[in-house]
C-alpha cells in the first residue's frame, strides 16, 4: 500500500517539529548547564577568595600579636633587667675604688645580690609568660590550674575550673593555643569586665573538645561588631582556626559574658 502525499508531508512535519522541538530543548539544556556551571564556579571563586581575605585577617592578627608581645618582652627586659644589671655593674666598678671600709664592701657587696636575685627574678617571669613550666611539664589541665591559682591570688576574682576531659600530653603545642586564649579571655574579664567570679569548663560534646567560658562582669552588646574588632579577639578567632575549632560568643551590658569555644 503507496503512502498518500499528504500523509506524507504530515510524518515529515512531525519530524521535523519533532527534531526542532529536540533541538531547542537541548540548546535550552546547554545554556542552563553553562550558566549553573558558571554561576558554581564563581560561587567557588568568591569562597576561595573570602577564605583567602581571612587567612590574611589572621595572619595579620597574628604578627600584630607577636610584635606587641616582643614590645612587651623588650620593655620588660629594658625596665626590670638591663636597668638592674647596670646597677650591678655601677657596684660592680665601686669595689675596684682605693679606700673602702669593710663595711662599704659589705654594702656594695649585698646590693649586687640583693639586685641580682631580683634580675634573676624578674627572668624567670619573663620566661614563665612565655611558656609556663608547669604547663610544659604536665600539660593543658596543670596549666590552667595554675593560671586559675594565679587570678585568684590577687584577691579580685574567683576562678571556677572543671575538667572532664583527659587531654593529650602529645598535643601540647595545640593546646598552648587554648590556654593563651583563656589566659586573654581571663584578662578581659578581670580588666574590663571587673568580674568577680570566672567559670571554666572542660567537657567533650559529641567527641568534641569544647570549653564553656563564663563570668559575672559588667558584659557589653555582642551583636555590635565593632566590639568584637579589637586586637584580643582577633588574637582568639586566630588561634582557634588553626585549632580547626568554632567559637560563639554571647554578651549583654550588665549580663557578663559567655564564650564557647572547640578544638
Amino acid at each position: 500500500m503507496i503512502a498518500s502525499p499528504v500523509y506524507e508531508k504530515e510524518i515529515v512535519a512531525i519530524i521535523l517539529y519533532t527534531s526542532c522541538f529536540f533541538m531547542i530543548v537541548a540548546v535550552f539544556l546547554v545554556v542552563f548547564f553553562y550558566f549553573s556551571r558558571k554561576k558554581i564556579i564563581q560561587k567557588e571563586v568568591e569562597k576561595r577568595d573570602l577564605e583567602i581575605h581571612l587567612q590574611k585577617e589572621q595572619l595579620h592578627a597574628v604578627i600584630v600579636t607577636q610584635e606587641e608581645e616582643r614590645k612587651r618582652i623588650a620593655q620588660d627586659l629594658h625596665d626590670d633587667i638591663s636597668s638592674k644589671l647596670n646597677i650591678v655593674s655601677l657596684n660592680a666598678h665601686l669595689l675596684s675604688s682605693p679606700n673602702l671600709t669593710e663595711d662599704e664592701i659589705k654594702e656594695i657587696t649585698d646590693n649586687i645580690i640583693n639586685l641580682t636575685a631580683k634580675a634573676l627574678e624578674n627572668s624567670r617571669k619573663i620566661a614563665h609568660n612565655l611558656l609556663p613550666p608547669v604547663f610544659e611539664k604536665f600539660g593543658l589541665n596543670a596549666g590552667v590550674e595554675e593560671l586559675s591559682q594565679e587570678f585568684e591570688s590577687s584577691k579580685s576574682v574567683k576562678v571556677n575550673y572543671k575538667n572532664q576531659i583527659d587531654f593529650d600530653d602529645n598535643d601540647i603545642d595545640r593546646h598552648l593555643h587554648v590556654f593563651r586564649i583563656l589566659q586573654e579571655l581571663m584578662n578581659n574579664s578581670l580588666r574590663h569586665g571587673k568580674a568577680t567570679e570566672i567559670w571554666v569548663d572542660f567537657k567533650s560534646i559529641n567527641e568534641l573538645n569544647t570549653c564553656k567560658y563564663k563570668d559575672n562582669g559588667t558584659g557589653f552588646d555582642s551583636k555590635n561588631t565593632e566590639n568584637q574588632k579589637g586586637l584580643g579577639m582577633r588574637n582568639i578567632d586566630s588561634r582557634i582556626s588553626f585549632l580547626d575549632g568554632t567559637i560563639t560568643l554571647d554578651s549583654q551590658i550588665g549580663s557578663g559574658i559567655v564564650v564557647i569555644f572547640t578544638f
